[in-house]
């Protein structure tokens, strides 16, 4: 049993690595923002505000379900930008099963990974609830406005929060996925099973 962390920069890949993970080693995967997803859908957000709590709430809702699946023995995929807030909650998850992560942390040149995130921004299956701030659905047929981050604060956000930095408590492999081509997602697969299978060994041991 162990649990594997996806993370990183926005918009380096992690849910398609989760997914691939996922089918790749035939654990389930949690991902903190289809969560949000179904909560924006459901309840909707008519402020920052209330936006963030839905990102509390899902974030919650994560640990919930691999508290469950951990404790009944099973490895888990946690998916999600994993930053300095979120390690208070993952600590006890780990802790109150005996459990050590493998962190698997996405990086890249930034300026390559900020154009990736402004193209997902615009494309159409993007989810509105992750775009807007103020309002979703919006009100009155209103027409949702997409306002574009700048460089310096995409940075800015990513130092702040500690998305590059991350890491639980255990092994700490970083892909680096600028160019998605030359990753080779079938050789991280089998050092993220003989990372996990060391500790737990340790573990046991």
């Amino acid at each position: 049993m162990y649990c594997i962390l996806i993370t990183g920069i926005p918009a380096s890949g992690k849910t398609g690595m989760a997914r691939f993970l996922s089918g790749r080693l035939g654990i389930p995967y949690v991902s903190k923002d289809e969560l949000k997803e179904l909560l924006f859908d459901e309840l909707g957000f008519s402020s920052r505000a209330e936006k963030v709590r839905l990102g509390i709430a899902a974030m919650k809702l994560m640990y919930d379900f691999a508290d469950r699946l951990l404790g009944q023995g099973l490895s888990v995929i946690l998916e999600n930008n994993f930053e300095n807030s979120s390690r208070e909650g993952l600590e006890e998850l780990l802790k109150k099963h005996s459990c050590r992560a493998v962190t698997v942390r996405l990086t890249g040149e930034k300026r390559k990974l900020y154009e990736r995130f402004l193209e997902r921004e615009k494309a159409p299956d993007r989810h509105m609830g992750h775009v807007v701030n103020d309002c979703y659905p919006p009100l009155n047929g209103k027409q949702i406005v997409r306002k574009p981050l700048s460089f310096e604060d995409f940075q800015a956000g990513i130092a702040a929060r500690g998305m590059d930095s991350f890491a639980a408590d255990g092994p700490c492999l970083v892909l680096d996925t600028t160019d998605w081509e030359k990753v080779d997602r079938e050789a991280a697969a089998e050092e993220i099973v003989r990372l996990a299978e060391r500790e737990g060994e340790a573990a046991d041991g």
